[in-house]
């Protein structure tokens, strides 16, 4: 059966390490237009790219795009998205998934599993996706956010530390980890839209401000996320420089 979703796409001009990064060319193209080309691939319903800067919105309704202009002031990417669920008018039950507008190598499956992920969680607010992590140095690396879940796929707890934390083989030093341990997150998330209405009603939490991870304030306030482990890589994000120029080899364009 196929699930009816939205895509929604923020796509921040004001970026602190790469400004204007949805327009920096990726073999060819701006940034943004390969993840939208992604998200299309996804079999969603609809993709809409939410943005503040017009040249962004331009360059989106140039490639196809259909745009969603917002508010500039909004403190993350969920306060985005709920601004365009209430704009566009779109009823509480359905489905919207929020992909970053720097993922250009986002697997489409990966958008279309979060989607169909929260049509079979009927108690979650929010799901998301995890990958195994292999490696010690991932682990470790605070940009790399680690999740722990519990018996039924629900999230405990998000971090930039290594968690869980292995006792007796961390104190070791052991260089191999643990099988099945420890999972990343990966930062893809769809929402009924209902909740994304009461998202921007809830306060920022200590935790949240603390780990700077925004998804730590839907936990603070006691709702549920489902979290599923996917097997399929989920690309390179683009924060660096050094990242833009990994990400266009990856696309052929260098």
């Amino acid at each position: 059966m196929t699930i009816p979703f939205h895509v929604v796409i923020p796509a921040r001009h004001a970026s602190s390490r790469l400004p204007g990064k949805p327009l920096l060319p990726l073999a060819g193209r701006p940034m943004v237009e390969h993840v939208w080309r992604r998200a299309c691939e996804s079999g969603a319903e609809e993709v809409v790219i939410a943005t503040d800067h017009e040249g962004i919105a331009e360059t989106a309704a140039a490639f196809g795009a259909e745009v969603c202009m917002t508010a500039a002031d909004h403190p993350s990417g969920t306060d985005r998205l709920s601004e365009v669920v209430a704009l566009r008018g779109w009823s509480d039950e359905r489905i919207v998934v929020n992909l970053q507008g720097d993922e250009p190598l986002m697997p489409p499956a990966l958008v279309r599993q979060v989607a169909e992920d929260l049509h079979g969680h009927a108690d979650a607010v929010i799901t998301t996706l995890c990958t195994p992590i292999s490696s010690r140095d991932e682990l470790f690396d605070p940009h790399a956010v680690k999740v722990v879940r519990d018996e039924r796929g629900y999230a405990l707890y998000f971090s930039r530390a290594p968690i869980p934390w292995d006792r007796d083989r961390f104190a070791g030093g052991g260089e191999a980890l643990a099988v099945d341990a420890h999972f990343r997150h990966v930062g893809i998330y769809a929402y009924r839209a209902g909740f994304l209405r009461h998202y921007a009603e809830l306060p920022p939490s200590d935790l949240e401000r603390l780990e700077s991870l925004e998804q730590l304030r839907v936990l603070s306030a006691g709702y549920p996320i489902h979290v599923s482990v996917t097997a399929t890589p989920p690309g390179h994000g683009v924060d660096t420089r050094e990242d833009v120029e990994r990400v266009e080899r990856l696309l052929g364009g260098g």
